[in-house]
């Protein structure tokens, strides 16, 4: 496994590096500039020159990339230029928002999708089938900010029973029972797409090991379709399974923007709206740089348990 680590872990640091020369270079492209939103659109040159000088963007870009990879290199993430305030403290609070929504859509999705995935293989209704197929595509269809908007004119307007909008005013674990509400009609709007493309993956994954030669063996023994799909089928599908879960906390996490500005969630795609839409610099950087470890992370993490739960992976690597 220590082999397999050492042989991925180069490739994950190359990725971070050539995003940070990309995210670096393309907002410099983007039009408009921070100076002019802090001095106004009616400053003079003289007083943009000013702001330029005092926000360092006066320094050749290759100084200014270096000063700030730099910084990232020692964890000085450095002031918001529009925003205000530390860009760590702002992550932060952020952060916990965004990981409680993504948790809660994971939950439900990878509840949804066991459930549904095993009954359907277990109880062979076309029936059953056929509802779990049109399920599937209509959520994997279906856009997030329609999802969000239905729920909350159904849960928030013509049915007022679940908040819309907003955080637990007293935090996640004060009132777990008012936190689940605020939590639910988000979640689920995140949660369905992932479900859809979860559900989708582990059918086929079971019917593949169903026709297994293990499989027909047990079966030719006497042991209950149940227990082959719950004891035998399922623990074997769940390694490539887990492929298809590290893409979907991904999707999950850059779903997380829409469904933030749908619910006034106050995460990590909202303060990233704000940023972008202020030319905030130092803010945008850091949340892209960000969602790109978080998305590189995430494979390689799901790689270490693919690995884990697959030998012949790790000792392919360790080749």
């Amino acid at each position: 496994m220590v082999n397999y680590l050492i042989r991925r872990f180069p490739s994950a640091l190359l990725v971070l590096f050539l995003a940070s020369i990309l995210v670096f270079s393309v907002l410099r492209l983007v039009p408009g500039s921070p100076e002019e939103t802090l001095a106004g659109a009616d400053a003079s040159p003289e007083q943009l020159t000013a702001v330029r000088a005092d926000l360092g963007l006066d320094r050749p870009l290759v100084v200014q990339y270096l000063s700030w990879l730099g910084d990232l290199l020692t964890f000085d993430l450095g002031k918001s230029y529009i925003v205000g305030g530390s860009i760590a403290e702002l992550i932060a609070y952020g952060a916990q928002n965004t990981v409680a929504l993504a948790l809660a859509a994971l939950l439900l999705a990878v509840v949804f999708a066991v459930t549904v995935s095993a009954a359907s293989v277990i109880y062979r209704s076309r029936v059953l089938d056929a509802v779990v197929t049109v399920s599937n595509s209509a959520a994997a269809a279906l856009p997030i900010f329609i999802t969000g908007t239905l729920l909350v004119l159904l849960f928030g307007i013509a049915w007022p029973i679940l908040p819309s909008g907003g955080t637990p005013p007293d935090g996640f674990f004060t009132r777990p029972d008012i936190a689940a509400q605020y939590l639910l009609l988000p979640a689920l709007t995140l949660a369905v797409p992932a479900g859809a493309a979860l559900t989708r993956f582990l059918v086929e994954a079971l019917h593949t090991e169903l026709r297994q030669p293990y499989i027909v063996t047990a079966q030719a023994l006497g042991v209950g379709r149940r227990r082959l799909v719950l004891a035998h089928a399922l623990p074997n599908a769940l390694p490539s399974a887990l492929t298809v879960l590290g893409i979907t906390v991904g999707g999950l996490l850059g779903g997380a923007v829409l469904v933030e500005s749908i619910f006034v969630w106050p995460g990590l795609g909202l303060l990233a709206e704000e940023a972008i839409n202020s030319r905030d610099y130092p803010l945008v950087q850091v949340l892209l740089i960000l969602s790109v470890a978080v998305f590189v992370v995430l494979q390689l993490l799901t790689d270490i348990a693919h690995a884990w739960l697959d030998p012949r992976i790790r000792l392919g690597g360790a080749a």
